[in-house]
């Protein structure tokens, strides 16, 4: 499995870097991506390394965020018929309070659900897309108190309730080295993720978590007290970055060590 990281925050080269995530991955000769991005910019750096998007089989959308999803228009006119697979609960419905009390709208960029409906697939419960490459949601409960902390609301019916990331997915693939498990944001906390992923499959090993962790509004006192969850579940390698903020990355680094490596845009990362 090869996985590239067509767009994140960070760069260490050329290409372009903005807020936002897309990842292309190469797994058994199936070609994916793995959202899209905030802009074009992941097409751009895409054309940039070599990757034809119109070849992409199909995409995953990890979660109902215009910093995965508003690039998706793009895609779409790239490639002509690959399908987007998304959470059953997906809608056009996520907000937040950004530090401040009034909400604003975070979620898929409005009209794109209606407008490209014949090219996403709603999908529910554990989802094998292709052999060896499985869709999960959160099986975890009371994940709307860590949406309620955050600040993170969606509206249902005309009303707003903390976000129990429903619309939330792993995309986890097996492969010889043990599962390799993505996840964007990691909204729903990177070690209950960890651990649906153990329980689904307790009998494999897990070799990789890839994807931001959501840390970058958190106290250093809260990242200290995830980074000994995390190591509790005895996860080994780590590459992490997008929404997981310059102080969390330094205080993951000191407590988990080698463990912790940063995702840029360009990074290449093979098992």
């Amino acid at each position: 499995m090869l996985a590239k990281v067509l767009v994140d925050n960070n760069t260490r080269n050329e290409w372009k870097a903005e807020w936002g995530l897309a990842i292309h991955i190469d797994y058994n000769g199936h070609k994916i991506l793995l959202d899209a991005g905030t802009t074009h910019i992941f097409a751009e750096n895409a054309d940039m390394m070599g990757i034809d998007l119109g070849a992409v089989e199909f995409g995953v959308l990890s979660h109902a965020h215009y910093d995965h999803s508003d690039g998706l228009d793009m895609f779409f006119e790239r490639n002509k018929n690959a399908k987007f697979y998304l959470r059953k609960s997906s809608e056009e419905n996520c907000y937040s309070k950004k530090g401040g009390e009034e909400l604003a709208y975070i979620g898929i960029k409005e009209g794109y659900l209606e407008t490209f409906a014949d090219r996403f697939e709603y999908v529910d419960g554990d989802y094998e897309v292709v052999s060896g490459v499985t869709l999960l949601p959160h099986k975890t409960e009371g994940l709307e108190k860590i949406g309620e902390h955050a600040g993170m609301y969606v509206k249902i019916r005309g009303k707003y309730q903390p976000d129990s990331f429903e619309h939330e997915q792993s995309l986890v693939f097996d492969t010889e080295s043990g599962l390799v498990i993505f996840n964007s944001c990691s909204h729903g906390g990177a070690d209950n993720i960890i651990r649906e992923v153990q329980k689904t499959w307790p009998d494999k090993h897990i070799h990789a978590y890839i994807g931001g962790l959501h840390l970058f509004r958190s106290s250093d006192e809260e990242v200290y007290a995830f980074a000994r969850r995390v190591r509790e579940t005895g996860i080994k390698n780590i590459y992490t970055g997008h929404c997981t903020g310059e102080r969390a990355m330094e205080i993951l680094k000191e407590e988990l060590g080698d463990a912790v490596q940063e995702l840029y845009t360009g990074l290449e990362i093979e098992f």
